[in-house]
């Protein structure tokens, strides 16, 4: 036993305690929220949305996110905004209080303490995290998919989030899945091989890439670069520099590269990955300690007493007590009883750094307080026998479709009911106005009506809804990616989605929506036929017209109505049904519904709504009653498919399946778990665990490295052994291969693609993607200069000779700037604008109109 001294909080700004903080009330108590603020000069001020994600390493924050339990934020632009219903809906809400490495002790003062005020703000309620820099915990680095950016200075500084002012800069890009960008100090000694780093110094910026990095870690920092440079307006130039091969850049662009890094410095200076540490620090030997304190005040002063190591139980904690869990130094949780005293659970927090100072663990050891019935998911994951019910969320990403009870959807009632509206993300039944166009060489070309819903993966779509409310007509306008469409294609429909919405005022809602993410309007709007094929005119078809799927192919239905169902095609195997769900086999003399033993109903009826597509009879076929003739409709025959008796059981099972990446990259074991998984979060360069509770799955990834390979096995033990819940270390482990994986493994990922991760682009794709994104190196050379080249003073040439192959370009054409070659007026005619104004838009942009000009 051992105790802590107490004391008050202090009131910053005069504000006594139950009152709230002005920066506060704007906050709609009754709506979700996502909402950033920063300390500055000891008071809450309200950080813009256009720089959420950017963080001053010598500031303190406060981060309020509120969301309907089971929206997922995977895939969301969170840093805009959730926008859920909290009325009627139950809610998870989460304050972080984030604390730069430079910040003052009085700012991480105050936001600790306007944290709890906001807490009390609304009721009390939220989950409670205490973050640091380099430590954020994954919850919260959830909320900026594209990375978060951690830069010098601070509000003391004069650093405002107010305007984006350019400076020459250095930042160093950590992690495989969602990056921290942090800035640097410009110097080989901040740079290590086993990281990413872009130096940018304006019209050019450098992506040096180390030596050590892994392929992921590779394409992750191209995305990131390419962002940066479109946040620009695309008018920097993009130069990949690979770790010891700086001497290969020539001219003015080496010498813009050396006034920052000089190459000659360079020797002895860059560490080693061992050296620089490990993207993930997680001990997992240290984490598996898990220990139960409890808390209680006497005579004010905080008394903590151990009351058991792990496992522990849900029946451990009382409601009439606090108790501390600590995961062996890795994690603090504070959980605060429902008849905990007012004290305790106002000042939970601070108990909580208080525990960790008396123990002598790390500062930056992650604190998160949480209270009796609102525990996060992560938490209960602690406990052996704490119920997890899988989120309604995870229907569409996830094999299990949700059991639940339909009631009439009444969509007159949703624009007098907000709350419904919110909480269902409907405006209204999908029964308005839905034109479809295609895109196809960067062009639109309208769908046929007859057509609508049919979508393929190897194409983007741009869908306008039109609606009215009180005879007023409102506009909806979706721009759908395929996953397997061109980069070219997407930035079309993006474009293409901004054109549509300046024609109706700028008046629409813009909706991006990637292939499996549709969300319930979306799919309403198709009445139960929304069907996803594979293939695509410009798509993995390989460039060919494709207008349908053929004569035979198989569906996977999930959905329970009309307003949340669709179809996706599968292949024409025996091995893509699953028991969970509904097919229906399309062949060219009839149609089968294929029932597996854990659908419903509804989802049969749906079912049908998708095989009335075809006029032929349907024939209903449930899971183990199939006639032997059945099985050669399929190509290969009756084979194993999904039909673990765990896919069969209610969606509320008492442990969900869980997702780990293992790694030993740096000779230290990792793991770190991935929420709402998909088939595209296996790691090629890991190991993977998948753990359905039961039985324990190594993935071994083709690109992880002959030591991991050799200690998969040890690692899985190792992962049981340290599982706080206190698994059997006896539960089977099954080791499978990338490319070879069972059905019994991928019904668990709801829709699987075999050809996946051949499909994928490689480093070097991705590196010749991004030249070509970027301004030719002749004209990098111009850009470095400040200069272009001259449009008057170069020799001039009917088109037609400009847009032949390099080779047959008359003498003296510049091959990479053909545009320059053209007379005036017909340049004019052709671009539809002067030089002048081609040569002021972003490099990617004068790429793409050159390519459709074929002068690129």
């Amino acid at each position: 036993m051992f105790t802590l001294g107490r004391g008050t909080y202090k009131p910053y700004n005069g504000l006594a305690m139950g009152s709230v903080d002005p920066a506060f009330k704007p906050i709609d108590k009754d709506r979700s929220a996502f909402h950033i603020w920063r300390i500055e000069k000891m008071q809450v001020v309200a950080v813009p949305k256009d720089f959420y994600g950017q963080f001053y390493r010598g500031d303190s924050y406060i981060i309020l996110s509120v969301t309907a339990i089971g929206q997922s934020p995977k895939g969301k632009d969170m840093q805009i905004k959730r926008i859920r219903d909290m009325k009627g809906s139950p809610v998870e809400s989460h304050i972080h209080f984030w604390l730069g490495s430079e910040t003052s002790q009085d700012e991480a003062g105050i936001a600790a303490y306007k944290s709890v005020e906001l807490d009390d703000y609304l009721g009390g309620s939220p989950v409670q995290h205490r973050e640091t820099e380099g430590f954020e915990s994954p919850v919260f680095l959830s909320y900026f998919p594209k990375g978060i950016q951690i830069m010098e200075g601070g509000a003391s500084s004069g650093f405002r989030h107010v305007e984006k002012v350019f400076k020459v800069r250095m930042l160093h890009i950590k992690g495989k899945r969602i990056p921290r960008i942090m800035e640097v100090p410009i110097s080989w000694e901040n740079m290590n091989s086993g990281d990413c780093f872009v130096l940018d110094i304006g019209n050019l910026m450098f992506v040096w890439i180390g030596k050590e990095c892994r392929r992921s870690e590779r394409l992750k920092a191209m995305e990131v670069s390419r962002q940066l440079r479109d946040e620009r307006g695309g008018k920097a130039s993009l130069i990949v520099v690979e770790d010891g091969e700086e001497e290969a850049m020539k001219g003015d662009v080496k010498k813009a590269f050396e006034q920052h890094l000089a190459l000659k410095d360079k020797s002895g200076k860059i560490k080693s990955k061992e050296q620089a540490g490990e993207d993930e620090k997680i001990e997992t030997t240290q984490a598996g300690q898990l220990k139960l304190y409890s808390c209680s005040e006497e005579s004010g002063t905080l008394k903590i007493s151990e009351v058991k190591s792990g496992p522990l139980s849900r029946k451990d904690l009382t409601s009439q007590d606090a108790f501390i869990v600590d995961r062996g130094g890795v994690a603090i949780w504070v959980w605060i009883g429902k008849k905990a005293s007012p004290r305790e659970k106002k000042e939970a927090m601070r108990n909580g750094l208080g525990f960790i100072s008396k123990k002598q663990y790390n500062k930056s050891t992650p604190v998160t307080r949480v209270i009796d019935g609102g525990e996060p998911v992560d938490f209960k994951c602690l406990f052996k026998d704490w119920p997890q019910p899988t989120p309604p969320g995870k229907v569409y990403t996830n094999s299990r479709i949700a059991k639940t009870v339909q009631t009439k959807f009444d969509a007159a009632t949703l624009h007098s009911n907000h709350a419904l509206a919110a909480e269902t993300q409907m405006v209204d039944d999908g029964s308005g106005k839905v034109e479809v166009w295609r895109v196809d060489n960067f062009e639109l070309h309208e769908v046929p009506s007859a057509h609508h819903g049919e979508f393929f993966g190897g194409d983007c779509y741009v869908i306008q809804y039109t609606y009215k409310v009180n005879k007023r007509e409102n506009y909806i306008v979706y721009f759908w990616l395929g996953l397997h469409s061109t980069a070219d294609e997407k930035g079309t429909a993006a474009l293409k989605a901004v054109e549509l919405d300046d024609k109706v005022g700028g008046s629409a809602v813009q909706v991006r929506v990637v292939q499996y993410k549709e969300p319930p309007h979306f799919m309403s709007m198709f009445g139960g036929m929304m069907v996803i094929f594979e293939g695509g005119k410009a798509g993995w078809a390989g460039g060919d017209e494709k207008n349908g799927p053929g004569d035979r192919y198989m569906l996977h239905v999930r959905g329970t109505t009309k307003l949340n169902t669709k179809a996706v095609q599968v292949p024409m195997r025996a091995s893509s049904l699953n028991s969970n769900d509904v097919f229906v086999i399309f062949t060219k003399s009839s149609v089968f519904l294929w029932a597996g033993k854990g659908c419903t109903g509804d989802e049969r009826e749906m079912a049908k709504v998708v095989a009335s597509k075809s006029p032929r009879t349907v024939t209903m076929v449930f899971e183990g009653k199939e006639k032997e003739d059945f099985w050669n409709v399929f190509d290969g025959g009756k084979e194993p498919y999904a039909s673990d008796k765990r896919l069969q059981e209610d969606a509320n099972c008492a442990h969900a399946p869980r997702l780990f990446q293992l790694s030993n990259a740096a000779g230290r074991f990792s793991v770190e778990e991935i929420p709402d998984f998909v088939q595209t979060d296996l790691i090629e360069e890991d190991i993977m665990i998948l753990d359905v509770w039961d039985q324990i799955y190594i993935w071994v990834g083709k690109g992880s490295n002959k030591d991991e390979r050799a200690e998969a096995d040890r690692m899985a033990k190792e992962y049981l052994a340290t599982d706080p819940a206190g698994r059997d270390t006896d539960t089977p482990i099954c080791r499978i291969k990338q490319g070879f994986e069972p059905p019994s493994f991928t019904g668990f990922f709801g829709v699987w693609d075999t050809d996946l991760w051949n499909k994928g682009k490689t480093y070097e794709q991705m590196k010749e993607e991004l030249g070509s994104d970027a301004v030719s190196f002749s004209l990098v050379q111009d850009a470095v200069n400040g200069s272009a080249p001259s449009f008057n003073e170069v020799s001039k040439f009917p088109y037609e000779q400009l847009t032949v192959d390099v080779e047959d370009l008359p003498p003296g054409v510049n091959a990479e700037a053909r545009e320059v070659h053209l007379e005036q007026e017909e340049f004019m005619r052709l671009f539809k604008m002067s030089y002048e104004s081609f040569m002021r838009k972003p490099a990617w942009k004068q790429v793409q109109i050159k390519k459709e000009l074929k002068l690129f």
